[in-house]
């Protein structure tokens, strides 16, 4: 599918102050999974928020996902110039918009919602608050460092002296501060009063009989300031508040010795104990990256960087094992389906000796068909029965598969005998374009029981189409050419981390007519690509090319006496080619080994419904 983007989001302009973001919306290719792909859904970017709806239409049901773009990590892609991801944790989203411009705008309109989401930025120092109370810290501190020591008890007793010792000291240092500016202030009431003898001396005034008082000009009395002692300074003795605070700042240094002396002989325990705890740390910490390690594998493993591509991340050994796997499951639901059906015996071997001959003028279980008489659409054709626009391509088609299909691979050596089980041999001869393999296949088998005429009518008849198929996932009818040509588009199923392939091809049946009586009965269906204007190539598939054809020839083995021809006396040469280029960028070894794997299922699969679909009907020459 076409990936697309549009964006209609608000123009309107926000002031900075408030914390709001233009809103934005519009159409964005998400990766869903690997079943799915891409599909279109309606994205959102609001309140630092990204959230996605099925559509536009669906926004009042919900979003199906959001993301919180704090911690977001937003990835444009190498190589695809319309692709970004967002990836929260293990949470990732693989997006693509419609053109590199609209890409751009995208990926800076998250940057913007996402350096404001309030992580390091100055509006988040406004709206939380940067400062953190040093006591807070100072508290947690402690706490964490008191909760270490729990199975110290002489070290917590030390550090409860310490904490003792610390409220005496404040103490001290408090009440010597007092002294000291108490100090301060009688040097400067003495300095004071020298300074007013010193002037007197210059400037002799009138005796002062009592010695207590001096007057001044106006006549009035001054106390003198009395000589005062630092002892009698609010009573303090400093002599033995030195004393004090010495033996306070000794018992402080002591019991900080005893603390590092006990410290020091805890630190081997301790060590080993850190040790042992680190070791353990160590080991939960690789378990835990290595079980995410292979979570995010598990989880990512479908994205869109390891499906088959020119940048896939997938080795090939990878890629491989994938395909099996994938197979493998195929494979299983087919046989549970199969399970509840009751089927006939798969093949019968073929008797050995050429005991079938081409001769059919014996009784038939049922009355044969001449070629006068008048037949269904698809048991006599020519090509002047079938005329429309492919006619000459249909006809150039025929021609080269009864010239080259046909001929004995015995002696070429070009091809390899890859597959041989009973009756049935597949050949192979390997051939690479620009790295794309195109290895042509021939398969030849034999079936007892069936007409090539049958074979080829299930072969080509649409409306069973998937009865017996089971790699396609739906097809339809493009166009019906004439009663024995139409053209059919169909896609197949995902095998994933290979791309989906479909299929435009035109497929025609025709019986060849017989040059001479002893020419075996022959019928052929040629699967060949064409164009069609209402089934142009997407971008959801890639589109592969095809030119198959199934050559039937129907031998018959003359029964005993009179008794009438049954199936037990006709068998089916079947010869089947295909030329397939798949396109795309699978690895040619995966591509070998899975037409090595498929190919011969895919016949006996076939065949067995064809005997299945026959059995105990008349024959169909």
């Amino acid at each position: 599918m076409s990936e697309k983007s549009s964006s209609s989001g608000s123009d309107e302009d926000v002031e900075p102050e408030s914390g709001q973001h233009v809103e934005l919306g519009g159409v964005l290719s998400k990766w869903t999974n690997y079943i799915h792909g891409w599909q279109d859904r309606w994205v959102v970017l609001k309140n630092n928020t990204l959230s996605y709806y099925k559509s536009e239409d669906e926004r009042e049901y919900g979003c199906r996902g959001s993301l919180c773009l704090s911690k977001a990590v937003i990835t444009p892609h190498e190589f695809d110039e319309c692709r970004f991801d967002i990836s929260v944790n293990d949470s990732v989203w693989y997006l693509r918009a419609e053109d590199p411009e609209h890409r751009l705008q995208w990926i800076e309109s998250i940057e913007l919602h996402k350096a404001e989401s309030g992580y390091g930025s100055e509006t988040s120092l406004r709206r939380h608050g940067s400062m953190l109370s040093l006591t807070s810290a100072a508290s947690a501190l402690s706490a964490t460092s008191t909760s270490s020591f729990k199975k110290g008890h002489r070290l917590r007793e030390k550090l409860a002296e310490m904490e003792t010792f610390r409220d005496i000291l404040c103490r001290q240092v408090d009440t010597l501060q007092k002294y000291f500016d108490s100090c301060a202030d009688v040097v400067s009431k003495d300095e004071f009063q020298r300074d007013r003898e010193e002037d007197e001396e210059d400037f002799p005034t009138t005796a002062r009989p009592d010695g207590e008082h001096n007057h001044n000009n106006n006549g009035s009395k001054e106390k003198l300031f009395p000589p005062a002692s630092p002892k009698s300074t609010n009573g303090i003795d400093f002599k033995g508040e030195a004393i004090t605070f010495k033996a306070t700042t000794a018992g402080i240094l002591s019991t900080l010795s005893h603390c590092i002396e006990l410290m020091v002989k805890r630190e081997d325990s301790w060590q080993k104990r850190v040790d042992k705890e680190l070791e353990k740390r160590r080991r939960v910490e690789d378990a835990y990256k290595s079980a995410m390690n292979e979570l995010k594998k598990k989880s990512h493993y479908g994205g869109p960087d390891y499906e088959e591509g020119p940048n896939s991340l997938i080795n090939e050994d990878e890629f491989f094992d994938a395909v099996e796997a994938a197979l493998d499951r195929q494979d299983k639901i087919e046989e549970q389906c199969q399970s509840e059906k009751v089927r006939i015996p798969r093949l019968t071997p073929v008797p050995p000796g050429d005991v079938y001959s081409t001769i059919g003028t014996h009784r038939f279980a049922t009355k044969p068909h001449s070629h006068s008489s008048s037949l269904s659409s698809v048991e006599l054709v020519s090509a002047s029965d079938d005329i429309h626009r492919f006619s000459a391509k249909v006809e150039e088609m025929v021609q080269n598969h009864m010239t080259y299909s046909l001929q004995d691979m015995g002696g070429d050596a070009n091809w390899q005998l890859v597959i041989e089980e009973g009756e049935m041999k597949v050949y192979r001869r390997e051939v690479e374009e620009n790295g794309i393999v195109l290895d042509p296949l021939k398969a030849t088998h034999s079936v007892k029981g069936v007409t090539g005429h049958e074979v080829c009518h299930y072969f080509w008849d649409t409306a069973v189409r998937m009865d017996w198929e089971t790699t396609i996932e739906n097809f339809n009818v493009v166009e019906t050419l004439s009663d024995n040509a139409v053209i059919v588009y169909q896609t197949h199923k995902r095998v994933w981390p290979a791309s989906q392939r479909d299929v435009l091809y035109l497929s025609a049946i025709r019986k060849i007519l017989a040059t001479n009586e002893n020419d075996p009965d022959t019928w052929l269906v040629c699967n060949f690509s064409v164009d069609h204007d209402n089934a142009l190539p997407t971008n959801r598939c890639v589109r592969a090319k095809i030119n198959v054809a199934m050559i039937c020839q129907t031998l018959v083995s003359p029964p005993e006496g009179d008794k009438e021809i049954s199936r037990d006396n006709i068998l089916c040469k079947i010869t089947y080619v295909a030329n397939v280029n798949p396109g795309g960028w699978a690895p040619a070894s995966v591509l070998r080994a899975v037409a090595k794997r498929e190919y011969p299922k895919f016949l006996k699969r076939f065949t067995s419904y064809v005997q299945e679909k026959t059995a105990g009907k008349p024959i169909l020459f």
